[in-house]
């Protein structure tokens, strides 16, 4: 079946969900729908833009939250498919993954859900529905600097010490872990800003210190052996680096601190 007249269009509010139907049209279009209405955009060079700020997207989201930025994420066409880049500062969730800010990731044929979240009460969710694709890559420049008001305040060196420790993360490798004590201290000690002699003890004291804090003063589960159970493995600084990671505390931009660029 051919649509020779499919433009792109709005989806009006009330538009039901995209779980298991779409308005007919021609494979490889692109559907968005959020609380406000949504878009359909053809396999074209038309990108679809998503964000707080109405008039300057074309699906709205969280447009009465501050902390969803005001474009905060971009799908472009490039060669058969559709690519999301995380245009904002806080990360969306898809998949059970996370893209941070600057990252991009190919958006399979079929539905998907994203999640954008500003606090442990509030998330946005986004449904996406591609109807085609292709074997393609895309690539994005657009990485805000601001960081939301709810991060947490860091010292350079806490800053440094929990970088070092999500740099798995924070490259985006497909199965992140924490990194050990004794990596930590060495990637610190060979890190170009360091003014220090690191040890596995005093990075050990630093994470420690950090998710204490988390723990008893901003109230953050998961940070702890009684919560968490035994064995505690890696839990306890991987529920670190997930928070810190939620609330854009740490970004990808961190990695600078380290001599380190962004996983190609």
């Amino acid at each position: 079946m051919k649509y020779p007249d499919f433009l792109a269009q709005m989806l009006p509010v009330g538009t039901r969900s995209l779980v298991d139907h779409v308005p007919p049209a021609p494979a490889g279009t692109l559907f968005v729908l959020a609380q406000e209405g949504g878009y359909a955009v053809p396999p074209t060079n038309h990108p679809l833009l998503f964000g707080r700020e109405r008039d300057e997207v074309h699906v709205a989201v969280g447009t009465d939250d501050p902390y969803v930025s005001r474009k905060q994420g971009v799908f472009t066409w490039v060669g058969r498919e559709w690519w999301l880049c995380n245009t904002g500062v806080r990360p969306i969730e898809l998949s059970g993954s996370m893209l941070l800010t600057g990252h991009e990731q190919r958006m399979e044929p079929g539905f998907t859900s994203l999640v954008i979240r500003s606090s442990e009460r509030r998330c946005h969710l986004l449904e996406v529905r591609v109807a085609g694709g292709g074997p393609d890559a895309a690539c994005c420049t657009n990485a805000p600097t601001e960081r939301p008001e709810d991060v947490y305040e860091l010292d350079l060196q806490q800053r440094m010490v929990l970088t070092a420790l999500a740099q798995r993360y924070l490259i985006q490798d497909a199965y992140p872990q924490p990194l050990a004590w004794k990596q930590v201290a060495e990637s610190l000690n060979c890190a170009p800003k360091n003014s220090k002699v690191w040890t596995s003890r005093m990075v050990e004291a630093k994470v420690v210190e950090m998710r204490r804090f988390l723990s008893q003063e901003k109230g953050v589960s998961g940070l702890t052996r009684e919560e968490v159970g035994e064995p505690v493995g890696n839990m306890l600084n991987h529920n670190l680096i997930l928070e810190l990671l939620r609330t854009a505390t740490l970004m990808s931009q961190d990695l600078s601190l380290l001599g380190l660029g962004e996983k190609s």
